[in-house]
This record gives structure tokens, sequence and C-alpha cells, in this order.
């Protein structure tokens, strides 16, 4: 099946919880988001706090020194930790990102194959959340890892 890309339908938003709405994204029922077309990743996995990223990286995303540009690891911590905390909340609900920081541990070398990312839910209030993520190389490696501070958006 080849991947979709757009935005949920609202009834979808509304209707659905977030851990399926993003098993539908998975399966191809509900499209993934365009910026996932544009660099190229997929979300591969979710489960109650869990969403996991991959992503294979080449020439096409480096920076002047020719190495992955650190706003694809960051891209990917963002992406993780925020779906993780998807997962967790009802239909309607939605979420932004506050903050997210990454700490870049080894560079990305556009050889590097595909990339995952892990992200986690660390503790979940009614208007903030906590969540991290790691970035994988293919060897199982820590590339990047950070953080995001994430905001419950409710109805009013």
């Amino acid at each position: 099946m080849t991947a979709q890309y757009g935005l949920a339908r609202a009834e979808d938003l509304q209707s659905l919880g977030g851990l399926e709405l993003l098993r539908r994204m998975i399966n191809g029922s509900i499209p993934g988001p365009t910026i996932a077309r544009t660099l190229g990743f997929r979300l591969a996995e979710v489960d109650d706090g869990l969403a996991v990223f991959e992503m294979e990286v080449g020439p096409h995303l480096l920076n002047p020194l020719g190495s992955v540009h650190g706003g694809v690891a960051l891209t990917l911590i963002d992406s993780a930790a925020g779906c993780a905390l998807h997962t967790r909340l009802p239909a309607g609900v939605g979420y932004t990102s506050v903050e997210t920081k990454v700490n870049f541990t080894r560079a990305i070398r556009p050889d590097t194959g595909v990339l995952r990312a892990e992200g986690r839910v660390v503790t979940q209030g009614r208007q903030i959340a906590t969540a991290e993520a790691r970035v994988l190389s293919a060897d199982g490696k820590i590339v990047a890892h950070g953080t995001s501070t994430l905001m419950i958006l409710r109805a009013r």
C-alpha cells in the first residue's frame, strides 16, 4: 500500500482516542502528516504511552559539514514524544509542544541507514505532560535523546 499524507478528518479527531487514531495512521486508513512525506519518516509502532518512528537517512538531509542536519533528530524526538502522549489522550483532546530539548551524542552520517526514534511518556497531568525520546542508529547506538514538555488541549 502506498502511504497517504494529509490531515486527519475532523470527525476522526473528535471520535477516536489518540491510540486508535495513531494505529489507523499506521495501517493507512488515516493519512500521515505531510512533514513525514517531506522528511521521509513514518510512524512504525504505538502502544499506551509509546510511539516509535523510523526513518532512512541519506544525502538529501545534510548540513554544510556533511552530516545529517540536527533538525532531523529534533523533529523525530518532538514527533515521538508528542505521539507518545497522544496515545493516552481521549477523543477530541489534542496537544502541542511547549518545549523540546535535544542532546546530540553522535554525528548522523548520510550512510547511517534507518534511524529509530522511541518516545515514552514520563509524566501526565491535567494540562501538562512530559515525554522523552531516544534516536537510535541501525546498530542500536543512541545518536540523540531529548525531552518534551507538552500542553494538553481540551475543548472549551
